[in-house]
């Protein structure tokens, strides 16, 4: 082993940083995620509209997060493409306060997501160049986790700020800029740059077919996977159409941002315990296959359309599972099958297929259930979870 386990610390100066800065922008960012879905209706708009927001974002942050990660490997320095990324993320989400018309918050909510396409695969590159291999799954999962303790924080947040200002959205989205910008400077000061070596200039497309055949096999089943994996803010919507019959409009949205705030919370455990059991096996894969097999028990309760509360718990606890798992493990897992002289570029194209599958996705299961019903949308989604975890199986990982 080239890293030797007992001579290096995977915990320093560049996971904490990484990880504190994670934790900041999630808590801007989903602060304002969690209160968007209501937003919407007050100023009008359904569900479509829900869709084409996280869909169109997620798609335009695709093309970045390509080309950021063809980049930042012949950069000198990555830090300052990551610190301009978590800037206008936190810029752009501020300014959510300022919409009065559903497509100015598509507008918006793109170039913050187009800010987060230039700063991952920078951020990513840096915590792998810091990190011995041996370690990546709990120095994904243990940034993931704070991420995520951010996403915990947001919704919470967002909760005591409405009751404090009256129910004024705007308000707690301009109040989002505070840990967006401590976000990025945390970051500056915090993380530590490797020196990485001169490489050989080729085009984007060459720096693509030079990606090892395995990482790429590793593609297509996160692919397929992202295809039916809808973004997890329809899941707020979900709950308070359903809880709205029995509680009311007001009270079944405080219980469905309840009920997204579990949701991180065994999010933000399962990325570290996922991280930390995928370093102690022989292959990572078998982890995140495990972590698709839970997306596929979600997507068949989501089906049934409950109206239990207690089932609906449980619908969000094993999202927030099989979610937290797969985003540290695809991230270990791409890791390990590239090596770190392409890990820009890997971590790019794997953030631009993640993007890509949000975006249909998002719109698909948008689009299924305006047209037909809940068990059209999420049982696409079950099918092609499924499908994903067998590709992910057939990986030759050592």
């Amino acid at each position: 082993m080239p890293e030797t386990q007992t001579k290096t610390s995977w915990l320093n100066r560049t996971v904490l940083g990484i990880g504190l800065t994670s934790l900041l922008s999630d808590w801007s960012h989903e602060a304002a995620t969690a209160i968007l879905p209501a937003f919407l209706a007050v100023i009008g708009a359904g569900p479509g509209w829900l869709g084409a927001i996280e869909g169109i974002s997620d798609g335009l942050s695709s093309f970045t997060k390509l080309a950021a990660g063809h980049y930042t490997d012949r950069l000198k320095k990555r830090k300052p493409l990551a610190v301009l990324g978590y800037a206008v993320t936190a810029l752009a989400t501020g300014a959510f306060a300022f919409v009065t018309q559903a497509y100015q918050l598509v507008i918006a909510r793109s170039v913050a997501w187009l800010g987060r396409g230039v700063r991952s695969p920078a951020k990513k590159a840096l915590l792998t160049a810091d990190t011995p291999s041996w370690a990546y799954g709990r120095a994904f999962g243990l940034e993931r986790l704070m991420d995520t303790v951010g996403a915990i924080a947001g919704p919470i947040t967002a909760l005591w700020l409405l009751q404090k200002t009256g129910h004024d959205f705007r308000k707690v989205f301009l109040w989002t800029l505070v840990p967006g910008l401590i976000a990025a400077f945390c970051f500056l000061f915090l993380v530590r740059e490797r020196p990485i070596e001169k490489k050989e200039s080729k085009s984007f497309f060459l720096g693509l077919r030079s990606l090892p055949v395995e990482f790429r096999k590793f593609l297509i089943g996160v692919g397929v996977f992202g295809a039916g994996d809808f973004s997890h803010s329809l899941l707020i919507l979900y709950a308070t159409r359903i809880l709205a019959a029995k509680h009311g409009t007001a009270w079944a949205a405080t219980l469905a941002i309840a009920l997204y705030t579990i949701h991180n919370c065994f999010s933000a455990a399962s990325s570290y315990l996922s991280g930390w059991l995928s370093d102690r096996l022989p292959q990572r894969k078998f982890v995140l296959a495990g972590s698709y097999g839970v997306a596929v028990l979600t997507a068949i309760l989501l089906c049934t359309e409950t109206h239990s509360l207690y089932l609906l718990g449980v619908i969000f606890l094993l999202a927030g599972m099989f979610e937290g798992a797969k985003d540290a493990l695809e991230d270990a897992v791409a890791a390990g099958c590239a090596p770190k002289e392409q890990h820009g570029m890997a971590f790019g194209t794997l953030a631009a297929v993640n993007a890509v599958g949000d975006f249909a996705s998002s719109l698909l299961v948008g689009a299924l259930w305006s047209a037909f019903n809940v068990e059209a949308a999420f049982g696409v989604s079950a099918s092609l979870f499924f499908a994903g975890a067998l590709l992910i199986l057939r990986l030759k990982q050592s």
